[in-house]
């Protein structure tokens, strides 16, 4: 049984010892799968599964460039569904849906940010916890150009997957120890994208009030 650190992982844990007695068992393909369903939105924890591998490379099992590979391809194919998410489903998530209402205006106005910054925010944004799991959704809905943006996420997800495969072979059976040093990471991210999103919402309300 993996130690508990928070209430959080209360939650992971069963999803990570799933996770890690599959690639006991498959190997690879289990890799792939899993950093797929990660990098379409389902919380499965990369670092988990990545320094899981690192740790099966420790012992032989797998070799360090067949997990990379394994990871960053399934890291690809993952995004794709999120961008298909959100380019598909932005009429009816954000046009016409009540609760989530965007305006044409804001919409265009997104588009125009992801022509400027968005190159620089798919990249850098592979390589942090949390948000390289949901940047591909808005890249959809902003149209972003599909080869740019495949482009950009496999060049971004290298570090990330290389990282912590090259931690999990280094530490080896401690690499659950580095997980959950890892996740306070996780937590300070989470913080700061929930204060960015009070005050989107606050400058959104303020906006509203004015017009």
């Amino acid at each position: 049984m993996l130690p508990t650190a928070s209430v959080t992982d209360v939650v992971l844990n069963p999803v990570i010892e799933a996770a890690t007695e599959f690639i006991s068992s498959a190997g690879y393909p289990a890799i792939f799968l899993l950093m797929a369903l990660e990098s379409a939105c389902i919380p499965i924890p990369s670092e988990a599964i990545m320094l899981f591998a690192g740790f099966a490379v420790s012992k032989g099992e797998l070799t360090l460039f067949g997990i990379v590979a394994a990871g960053v391809l399934g890291n690809l194919v993952g995004s794709l569904v999120g961008y298909g998410i959100g380019y598909f489903g932005r009429t009816d998530l954000l046009e016409r849906h009540r609760l989530f209402h965007v305006s044409a205006e804001r919409l265009r106005q997104t588009e125009v940010w992801f022509e400027r910054y968005g190159g620089a925010t798919v990249f850098f944004s592979r390589m942090l916890p949390l948000v390289r799991t949901f940047v591909s959704v808005p890249a959809g809905v902003a149209r972003m150009p599909l080869g740019r943006f495949s482009l950009l996420t496999t060049l971004g997800s290298i570090p990330w997957v290389l990282m912590l495969a090259l931690v999990g072979r280094a530490v080896g059976a401690n690499w659950e120890e580095w997980r959950q040093h890892l996740s306070y990471l996780d937590y300070a991210i989470l913080a700061a994208l929930i204060g960015w999103m009070a005050w989107w919402l606050l400058r959104r309300r303020r906006g509203t009030r004015h017009a």
